[in-house]
C-alpha cells in the first residue's frame, strides 16, 4: 500500500499497538490481511479466493476448491517458527520504533526468550526483509566514500585500515542540496551502504552500477580506484590533501552518513559485527536512515511487516549462525523436549503484589 492510514492500516502508538494485537489470533489475522488483502484467504496452490476454512490453530486454512492446506506464515520469514506471533510483533515494534533499534540480548531479556540464538535469529530474519528487491537506484548528485566499521578504535592508523577486525564499506548518499549550478550541499536524500571485497576498481565499479543510476553526478575523493570505476557517470574528483578544507566539508552528506553508521555499530551493536552478517546490519541501517522523516512510528512497523510476508524464509543454519558455539546441556537439565517461548497473550495475574487477600 503506497499511502497507508495511521489508526486504520497500522497502529500509531504503543497504546493502539496493545489494543490491536492482544493475542496471537489477532496477529495472524493481520498477517493474513497483509498477504491477501480484504480476502480472508487465497490458496497458494490453485489461487482460489475466499473459499477456505480456518483450522483450530488459527494459522492454517483448508482450501474448499482443491483441498490443499495453506498457512498464513508459510513462505514468509515466520515460516515454521516456534515463537508466538505476539512475540514476533512486539520485537518488530521495538525494532522499528526505537531510534537505534534493539540488540538481540535486549530482545531476549525484554520478552523472556530462552536463548540468545532465538532472539538473534528473529532480528536477522527481520533484517532480511528490510531490503525491497524493486527499490530505485540512487540518482541526482551522489557523494561516495569508503569507511571501515567494526573492531576497536585504535589511534595511529590513518588511511584505509588493513586490520582484519575492521570491514571496509562503501557508503553512497544523495546530496539533494547541491547541483552543478551550485548550492549549499547540505540536503540529504537516500543512502546505500555495501560491504567491499577489496579496494580494486572492479569492486567499486560493480557497486556503483548496482546502486546508482547511469548519468548521475558522482562526487568522490582522489583515490585511484574511483576514476576507472566511474567512467559511466559524470565524475567530479575532490581532494582535501594539501588544502585547508576538511574532508567533511567537501563531502558533507556522505560524511554524516558514515558518522551515524559508525556510532550505531559501536553503540547498539557494540562493534560486534562480522563480515558474513554485516550486509544484514547495513540493510537495517539503510531502512532506518532512509525513513528518518517518518512522523508516525507505526508506519515503519507496517512497512517491515509488509515486506516480511513477501520475503522467503531463511533458517538459522542458512544464516551461518551455526558457527556459534552451542551451549552444552547441563547434566541436571530436565528430560524431554524444551518448551517453546511464551506468548505475550497471558491471563490476568490477579495482582500478585497483594500478598494478603482482603
Amino acid at each position: 500500500m503506497s499511502h497507508p492510514l495511521g489508526g486504520v492500516e497500522y497502529p500509531r502508538d504503543l497504546v493502539e499497538f496493545a489494543a490491536w494485537f492482544p493475542d496471537d489470533g489477532a496477529c495472524a489475522d493481520y498477517l493474513a490481511w497483509l498477504r491477501w488483502g480484504d480476502f480472508e484467504f487465497v490458496c497458494d496452490s490453485c489461487g482460489s479466493i475466499a473459499h477456505g476454512w480456518r483450522r483450530r490453530d488459527g494459522l492454517s486454512y483448508d482450501c474448499g476448491a482443491c483441498g490443499s492446506r495453506t498457512s498464513v506464515t508459510a513462505g514468509t520469514i515466520f515460516d515454521r517458527t516456534r515463537v508466538p506471533l505476539t512475540v514476533w510483533f512486539r520485537a518488530a515494534w521495538d525494532f522499528t520504533t526505537r531510534p537505534n533499534g534493539i540488540s538481540a540480548r535486549n530482545l531476549q531479556r525484554s520478552v523472556g526468550l530462552g536463548s540468545y540464538q532465538t532472539a538473534w535469529m528473529m532480528l536477522h530474519r527481520y533484517r532480511r526483509a528490510m531490503v525491497r528487491p524493486d527499490r530505485r537506484k540512487l540518482s541526482g548528485v551522489i557523494e561516495v566514500d569508503e569507511c571501515v566499521v567494526g573492531g576497536r578504535n585504535k589511534a595511529g592508523k590513518p588511511g584505509r585500515s588493513k586490520d582484519e577486525n575492521k570491514i571496509p564499506v562503501m557508503v553512497m548518499a544523495e546530496n539533494t542540496g547541491k547541483s552543478l549550478a551550485g548550492g549549499t550541499g547540505k540536503g540529504m536524500g537516500r543512502v546505500r551502504a555495501v560491504v567491499l571485497d577489496d579496494y580494486s576498481a572492479e569492486s567499486f565499479r560493480a557497486i556503483f552500477l548496482a546502486n546508482i543510476e547511469l548519468g548521475s553526478t558522482v562526487i568522490s575523493d582522489a583515490f585511484r580506484s574511483n576514476s576507472p570505476a566511474l567512467v559511466d557517470f559524470h565524475h567530479i574528483r575532490q581532494s582535501a590533501k594539501g588544502s585547508p578544507v576538511r574532508a567533511h566539508q567537501l563531502f558533507p552528506v556522505v560524511s554524516r552518513a558514515q558518522a551515524q553508521l559508525k556510532r550505531w555499530t559501536q553503540g547498539t551493536l557494540q562493534g560486534a559485527v562480522s563480515r558474513e552478517h554485516l550486509p544484514d546490519y547495513l540493510a537495517e541501517f539503510e531502512f532506518r536512515f532512509n525513513r528518518r522523516s517518518a512522523k508516525a512510528p507505526g508506519l515503519l512497523f507496517y512497512r517491515l511487516l509488509e515486506q516480511a510476508v513477501v520475503t522467503d524464509p531463511v533458517t538459522y543454519r542458512q544464516m551461518k549462525a551455526c558457527t556459534l558455539k552451542q551451549r552444552k546441556k547441563s547434566p541436571t537439565s530436565p528430560p524431554g523436549p524444551r518448551s517453546g517461548p511464551r506468548s505475550l497473550d497471558q491471563p490476568d495475574a490477579g495482582h500478585p503484589w497483594r500478598r494478603v487477600v482482603r
